[in-house]
């Protein structure tokens, strides 16, 4: 795969037509090309969007890429973000322009997303047992020598399934694995002892078409999490790359990889991937936090690290959905046009924040949200707050991921309103 490829899908982008496909775009911009659009720089708030729209801020969304690289940095991090969270081609690339060693990504499809968009580096936080996936990630490691995939392992099954899909392409090139230990007993995926991860790694040392590169989890699913098991689980999978080592498993390769890192608990992982003993090669220490791209008003502001570490900095929610007051029936209750098809719900309610009218903007006093329909906010209002049908209302989301999901097209705005980007999602 050339970056050609990368660069004429980018192209494509700009010149893909606006329609009824994407909420909340102006009507009369039916029929332009989004790179068009983009170039018009209308403003959100008083050149045509349509409600409910969902905006990005262009200011809060380029700190969120510089802190995080240079945390990375600082800490000595190989950074590979989870493109799960955003699915967008267009913030992968800025994530890589921002120093990240590559992508993220959890299922097939996703990987297909980016590899469509030129993304060199892929590292799939999941055992692909997929046969015509695997085929195809054969190919794609044939056809680009500079494409690096690196996946889960878990099983012994896995690994004969993952054999089995291989053999018959002939590749020449092995798909790189990395063992998964489990977080704990009743976590999510991953293998639960160091014997049965031994077990794992002689499956894969008896195919040609598996490499064992190194070790990775996921910390965020350490039962009851505190910093004392999170940091007990992380020095265990320390020493499982300590102990692969000694036993000569990583034999002929270049680099070790050691990979964990969601977004409430990087700052352990920093802290002892910083300690990990010396191995008899150079490691590569892969942190895969995906949400701080957008980061949020609810879950992720509550569990961010930098909470705890404040002196590292701070992210910033860079969302807000804008709805309209569409009725009032009684002092005590308001409605707006967004809901559950436009807002993230499984994590928390969206939070009322501002309110527009006539062009100025105040906070959302006296209002909050207490439900959604599929089209509908319920809003309850107490006595201090002045909201009147027509009223523009900014919401802050929790839960990145499953705001993403909902758009295809999401406008990038800056401060003053002026619309400066368009984000496309594949989801």
């Amino acid at each position: 795969m050339s970056l050609d490829i990368g660069t004429e899908a980018f192209a494509r982008l700009a010149e893909e037509r606006v329609d009824h496909r994407f909420k909340g775009l102006p009507p009369d911009a039916e029929g332009l090309t989004v790179g068009e659009l983009a170039a018009q720089r209308r403003n959100l708030f008083e050149d045509g969007f349509a409600t409910p729209v969902l905006a990005l801020s262009a200011e809060r969304l380029e700190h969120n890429l510089a802190l995080m690289e240079t945390y990375a940095e600082r800490h000595g991090l190989a950074f590979a973000p989870h493109g799960k969270t955003s699915m967008a081609p267009q913030l992968f690339r800025r994530q890589t322009e921002r120093g990240a060693w590559g992508i993220t990504l959890a299922v097939p499809h996703q990987v297909r997303v980016a590899r469509a968009f030129g993304t060199r580096r892929v590292f799939l936080a999941n055992e692909l047992v997929d046969a015509p996936a695997l085929r195809w990630i054969a190919a794609e490691l044939e056809r680009d020598a500079d494409f690096r995939f690196v996946c889960y392992v878990d099983s012994v099954r896995g690994v004969e399934l993952m054999d089995a899909a291989l053999r018959p392409t002939g590749a020449s090139r092995p798909v790189d694995v990395v063992v998964e230990l489990a977080a704990g007993e009743g976590a999510r995926t991953g293998v639960r002892t160091e014997a049965e991860c031994a077990a794992v790694a002689d499956a894969v040392a008896g195919t040609g078409t598996l490499r064992l590169v190194g070790v990775a989890g996921y910390e965020g699913e350490v039962p009851r999490a505190d910093p004392d098991r999170v940091r007990a689980y992380l020095r265990r999978l320390a020493a499982l790359a300590a102990e692969f080592d000694k036993a000569g498993r990583f034999a002929g390769l270049t680099e070790i990889v050691v990979s964990a890192g969601g977004s409430a608990w990087f700052d352990a992982v920093a802290d002892v991937f910083a300690g990990l003993p010396e191995l008899s090669l150079p490691v590569l220490r892969l942190l895969r936090s995906g949400a701080y791209v957008s980061h949020d008003d609810g879950r992720y502001r509550a569990v961010t690290p930098f909470n705890r570490i404040p002196e590292e900095g701070a992210l910033e929610p860079a969302f807000r959905l804008w709805a309209q007051i569409v009725s009032r029936p009684s002092p005590e209750q308001a409605f707006a046009n967004a809901g559950k098809r436009d807002a993230a719900y499984d994590l928390d309610l969206p939070f009322a924040q501002v309110i527009r009218r006539a062009g100025t903007e105040r906070p959302a006093t006296g209002v909050s949200v207490t439900g959604l329909s599929d089209q509908h906010a319920w809003l309850r209002t107490g006595p201090d707050a002045d909201l009147e049908v027509g009223d523009w209302i900014g919401l802050g989301l929790s839960h990145p991921c499953t705001s993403f999901d909902k758009w295809q097209l999401i406008p990038v705005a800056e401060a003053d309103g002026t619309v400066v980007d368009y984000i496309r999602t594949f989801f």
